[in-house]
């Protein structure tokens, strides 16, 4: 999509008063949204939007929502004082098990070793393997599967 049409399209957004707007074409989407209308603001505020990216590959359940800043930086602080604490190298979804029918790559009470896979993330539809930087037994899982993950995102707490 170029970028005069999203330049039309923020613009139609921010003048007909709507809160938001997703266009697909092709494999293209685009959802634009006034921030301050969707949060029953006035109208002169400006629109944040995303930009074009490819259509979606459909999930069978719903991802929970994403934690804030706050509940990480709890979670962190919590962790640490438990053990290692594995992080999130990249934004993505994160999943236990190499797909839904096989076992999660490692549980709560299992021992783990330098290297060993401990959970996947997809990031711009490439699977990538997350392994462990510390031998010791998992302690906890900060993430549900299927969650979306930030870049430095507590996920596993080894001890």
């Amino acid at each position: 999509m170029d970028l005069r049409k999203l330049k039309t399209l923020i613009d139609l957004v921010s003048e007909s008063g709507i809160s938001e707007l997703e266009v697909n074409e092709g494999e293209d989407r685009v959802r634009i949204v006034n921030a301050k209308l969707a949060q029953g603001q006035p109208s002169n505020a400006p629109i944040t939007y995303a930009a074009a990216a490819p259509a979606p590959v459909a999930v069978s359940a719903p991802a929970p929502a994403a934690p804030t800043a706050a509940e990480h930086a709890a979670a962190e602080e919590a962790a640490t004082a438990a053990g290692f604490v594995a992080k999130s190298p990249m934004v993505g979804t994160f999943y236990r098990a190499p797909n839904p029918e096989s076992p999660n790559f490692v549980n709560v009470g299992d021992i783990v070793t330098v290297g060993q896979t401990l959970c996947i993330i997809e990031a711009m539809k490439l699977l990538n393997e997350i392994e462990s930087e510390k031998a010791g037994i998992v302690k906890q899982i900060l993430c549900e599967n299927g969650q979306g993950v930030e870049y430095d995102q507590p996920l596993f707490v080894i001890a």
